[in-house]
């Protein structure tokens, strides 16, 4: 801690963070929730809808969700793309709701790799090949693994092909800077596309971007030394990593820590820390899924890799969230489904843990009622 955060008297939730010229002014972010609502990679209404719920709801910051570089690189039909100029305008609208209440906004840029070609959750979630094979297309992956043995095999890319989805990314952030985006970040973790090529069970080649975990990382550093060149210095980059496989045999935190310092040499200045997904559903690690399982993924990285991390996974409470960032197990902590059960969460946050005027964290329009609620309470 900090000289002037030991004075601050917030708690250290509600401290600001900064990384490079953004400021979150607080430690809570919305985490990337796919949607699946989306039509030929264009928002629609919902997503409108959907973000103007948490951008009045005081966080810190937010990122949208999980967004295709290219058209078949999206998970699902309904996924949302950046591979089109005309994606820029929908996505500025959501830009548009963030920053009118204050809060920093990001986008996830994504390659699903051999996950993709698939109907949306509430479909189902199997391969299009089996249950729409009118809607497939052809996925593709380091190696002719598939991700079960029940799903269709990926194609193998070539080294060419590899070249040019780097710079599919690039072009992809650059179109993130267009809609006004405050930061990016790199989706690579969950079994999709470059998460495939660092984890061993899925990655077989024997060639520069094979082998070690110093081959299987060169293609999520090339990626985010194009991102970084594509975006301007002032834009902090972000990178989601599963920090393990969770599966005998895959990848494991020390590897990690290996990818996270490359990172942080191709200008990546912050790691989002999730797991698993490289054979089925994201977010599995070693241990069964309990609050803040995953927080021990993001305290080793921030502390071997010295570089700033984002925990996630479960958590769901103000005092757990507090005590990630009081104790320096983390510099922000990442929400999903508990900010689906309460958008407000930041505000109630702030009221359990006494913070300096609990209704500051909202905006004014709402938190001059808020206030003279509490005076009326206490003057009752």
């Amino acid at each position: 801690m900090t000289e002037a955060e030991a004075r601050d008297p917030a708690p250290a939730l509600f401290r600001p963070f900064s990384l490079r010229d953004v400021t979150f002014r607080n430690r809570i972010v919305l985490s990337p929730m796919c949607q699946y609502s989306a039509e030929d990679g264009f928002i629609t209404p919902w997503h409108l809808d959907h973000h103007a719920r948490f951008a009045l709801g005081g966080l810190g910051g937010a990122m949208v969700e999980s967004t295709a570089v290219v058209r078949d690189g999206r998970i699902t039909p309904s996924c949302l793309g950046a591979y089109l100029d005309d994606h820029v305008a929908g996505l500025a609208r959501i830009v548009d709701a963030y920053h009118r209440a204050g809060a920093p906004v990001g986008i996830q840029l994504s390659h699903s790799g051999r996950k993709g070609s698939a109907a949306a959750p509430l479909d189902g979630a199997a391969p299009l090949a089996s249950c729409a094979p009118e809607r497939a297309w052809e996925t593709v992956a380091p190696s002719a693994e598939p991700l079960t043995p029940d799903w269709p095999t990926p194609r193998a890319l070539d080294q060419g092909e590899i070249e040019g989805f780097v710079e599919a990314f690039a072009t992809a952030a650059r179109r993130a800077v267009k809609a006004g985006f405050d930061f990016v970040e790199i989706h690579g973790a969950h079994g999709y596309l470059i998460h495939s090529f660092v984890s061993p069970l899925s990655n077989r080649r024997n060639d520069a971007f094979g082998g070690d975990i110093e081959g299987r990382a060169r293609f999520p550093v090339a990626i985010a030394e194009a991102v970084r060149g594509a975006i301007p210095e002032t834009m902090p980059l972000l990178y989601r990593a599963s920090a393990v496989d969770g599966v005998e045999g895959g990848l494991e935190l020390e590897d990690t820590i290996v990818l996270a310092q490359k990172l942080k040499a191709a200008g990546v200045d912050l790691i989002d820390c999730s797991s698993g997904g490289i054979t089925g559903a994201s977010g599995r690690a070693h241990a069964r899924p309990s609050p803040g399982y995953l927080v021990p993924y993001a305290e080793e990285i921030r502390r071997k890799a010295e570089i700033p991390t984002m925990a996630v996974g479960l958590i769901t409470s103000a005092r757990q969230a507090e005590a990630i960032i009081a104790e320096g197990r983390a510099d922000l902590v990442a929400l999903g489904r508990q900010l689906l059960a309460d958008p407000a969460f930041a505000y109630h946050a702030a009221l359990e843990l006494g913070r300096p005027d609990p209704a500051g964290v909202l905006p004014e329009a709402y938190a001059f009622f808020l206030r003279r609620r509490s005076d009326s309470a206490r003057k009752a």
